[in-house]
């Protein structure tokens, strides 16, 4: 099924393309707005953005033999400036194409203020922070599309946010339904009860090393339940852009959330880890799938990751690139954990080591963590820290909401170790 729309094959004409080709080309882009035109598009809040056509598809109720205009697509936009999640298809009546001049002009000047915001030292968060521009547009480029607009998992269902490499048969799905315990996944209705009939798994195949009220975290080993593994990955890439494994999942181990009631431990979100970091990672991949999120999840894994890390006796840090929502949860809860720990000691002094045993938080990650605040004044050929308790609280108010503690004393997990 297509989401009730004709899928385009285009063809590339050049030189070798046969008159049949470019007949076929000329009939299928007949009348449309041209991919890579900027014009602006109407978002889902209803304002209007500038935004660039990707491609198009022809509406599903259209007669391919007669002629066609604007109105006969649906054309798939990026909004300039925003993330990919917010890429999509939308009919002709959600676009305005204005003067390409003015459209220029205003292009021209969110580079210029986004130059100036560099220059002065208040660059934003980079999301693609370690690729250069060859691998970035083969990135984009393959996955440019999402295949799949939806996902229904145990009691909740919601929109994707970008492509992910499913099997053959698995893309151009209106849903995708998937069993909550064991991450099996269905085209149709019939098939997902099918299954659920013969599902036995009411929880992660692996480990609980964590458990408290309705909260549990279970340790799965990649090389031991690769398909299970496998299929998480396959779920992440839908919320997750630039990071995660799809085959290659036997040296990590993925740590899964869980909100547990009488039916079984229903799939909250997970991070993965590898078993042996020369980076000293301590995280790979994060999720909180977005019908959980508001909850205090996310920062409740981060907290888990950091809480490993103690045990192991190391200090951690997330792989890069992190995107803009995994950005600004980390920088939330440095900010929260490190300001707390000043707020409350009794020492004149602290330093940068300190705060990295207590926390496990990498040295780096502090220093960019309290310069990003404004907190830092170089004196005499040291940092040194302002720690006015009044600017420690109001920091601390602005950093959000705290996540869903951590209770050291509920976590039963030894560290893996390679035989």
């Amino acid at each position: 099924k297509s989401s009730g729309y004709q899928n385009l094959n285009m063809k590339k004409i050049g030189k070798g393309s046969s008159s049949s080709d470019k007949k076929e080309a000329k009939k299928v882009y007949e009348g449309a707005i041209e991919t890579g035109k900027l014009v602006k598009g109407k978002m889902k809040n209803g304002e209007y953005e500038l935004a660039q056509i990707v491609d198009c598809r022809l509406l599903s109720d259209q007669d391919p033999k007669k002629k066609k205009t604007e109105t006969s697509y649906m054309y798939y936009v990026h909004y300039i400036d925003y993330n990919r999640r917010m890429d999509e298809w939308v009919r002709h009546e959600r676009i305005k194409v204005e003067d390409q001049g003015e459209i220029e002009k205003e292009l021209q000047e969110r580079k210029n203020k986004r130059d100036l915001l560099k220059k002065q030292g208040i660059a934003e968060h980079d999301e693609h922070e370690g690729m250069d521009e060859v691998s970035l547009a083969v990135h984009e480029e393959a996955t440019k599309f999402k295949t799949i607009d939806r996902i229904s998992m145990g009691k909740y269902d919601c929109e994707t946010w970008y492509y992910s490499p499913f099997p053959e048969g698995f893309h151009n799905l209106d849903c995708l339904l998937i069993c909550e315990f064991c991450l099996n996944f269905y085209k149709t209705n019939g098939e997902l009860q099918r299954h659920l009939k013969k599902c036995n798994l009411k929880h992660p195949p692996g480990n609980e090393i964590y458990r408290s009220g309705r909260n549990s975290m279970f340790e799965v080993d990649g090389a031991k339940n690769q398909f299970y593994c496998e299929n998480l990955c396959y779920i992440a890439k839908l919320f997750l852009d630039h990071k995660t494994l799809y085959y290659f999942v036997e040296p990590f181990l993925f740590y899964i959330l869980t909100e547990n009631d009488e039916e079984g431990c229903h799939f909250v979100g997970y991070f993965s880890k590898e078993k042996e970091s020369l980076q000293q990672y301590n995280l790979a991949c994060i999720l909180a799938m977005p019908f959980h999120q508001r909850k205090g999840y996310g920062k409740f894994l981060i907290a888990f990751s950091y809480e490993l890390s103690l045990i192991e006796g190391k200090e951690g840090t997330p792989e890069r690139p992190l995107s803009d929502l995994g950005y600004a949860s980390y920088l939330s809860y440095w900010t929260q954990t490190l300001l707390q720990i000043v707020k409350e000691t009794t020492a004149t002094h602290i330093s940068i080591v300190e705060l990295s045993r207590l926390t496990a938080i990498k040295g780096s990650d502090i220093l960019t963590t309290l310069e990003t605040l404004n907190v830092l004044k170089y004196h005499q050929g040291q940092h040194i820290m302002v720690a006015v308790e009044e600017l420690l609280i109001e920091l601390l108010k602005r950093s959000g909401r705290p996540g869903l503690p951590v209770h050291r004393n509920k976590i039963h997990w030894a560290p893996f170790r390679l035989s």
